[in-house]
C-alpha cells in the first residue's frame, strides 16, 4: 500500500480505511451491489479501469487506488473527486472547494510565470512524495510543450 501521510491524527491504514468505506457507501448508492455473488465489483472494476482485485483491496480498506485513478473512480460512483482526494490523503481536508488559485496567472493574462510547479504542488496540499514529483514533472512538460508551440507560432510554423 502506498502511503498518503498528511498531517494528522491518521495513519496510512486509517487513509485507506476511510477511503474505502467512501468508495463503497457511494457505490452502493449508485446501484452497484458490492455483495459476494452481486456482480457490484466486477462492474465496478470495468468502469474504474482497475482489475477486479484491486477494487476488492480497495473498498476493504488495503491499499488506495493510483492518482490516475481518482477521476474514473469518482465518475463510476456519481462521486465528487474533491472529496475521493481528501479521503484518500491526496488533498488536505482544509483546502476549500471555492478557494481560487488567484497566484496561478494564466497565459492570458501574464505570459511570465508566477508560481513554480513545487509552489502550486504547496497552494493545491499535494503533499505526497510520488503525487508531487508527477505533477511537478507533467506541469514542466507542458510548459516546455506550450514554449515550443509558441516559437514554433511566432516562426510562422504550425
Amino acid at each position: 500500500m502506498r502511503s498518503m501521510d498528511s498531517p494528522s491524527d491518521f495513519g496510512p491504514a486509517s487513509v485507506a480505511v476511510r477511503f474505502g468505506a467512501l468508495v463503497t457507501k457511494l457505490a452502493i448508492a449508485a446501484g452497484y451491489d458490492l455483495t459476494a455473488r452481486g456482480g457490484g465489483r466486477a462492474a465496478l472494476a470495468q468502469r474504474t479501469g482497475m482489475s477486479p482485485s484491486a477494487v476488492g483491496r480497495m473498498l476493504a480498506g488495503e491499499t488506495l487506488p493510483r492518482p490516475d485513478q481518482f477521476e474514473s473512480i469518482a465518475a463510476a460512483v456519481h462521486g465528487d473527486v474533491t472529496d475521493l482526494l481528501v479521503a484518500g490523503g491526496v488533498l488536505s481536508p482544509n483546502k476549500s472547494r471555492n478557494q481560487g488559485n488567484s497566484d496561478v496567472r494564466s497565459a492570458t493574462s501574464s505570459q511570465s510565470l508566477s508560481l513554480s510547479p513545487e509552489a502550486a504542488a504547496d497552494r493545491w496540499g499535494i503533499t505526497d512524495p510520488m503525487i508531487r514529483s508527477m505533477l511537478i514533472s507533467n506541469v514542466r512538460q507542458a510548459i516546455d510543450l506550450q514554449q515550443q508551440a509558441d516559437r514554433a507560432a511566432a516562426s510562422g510554423g504550425a
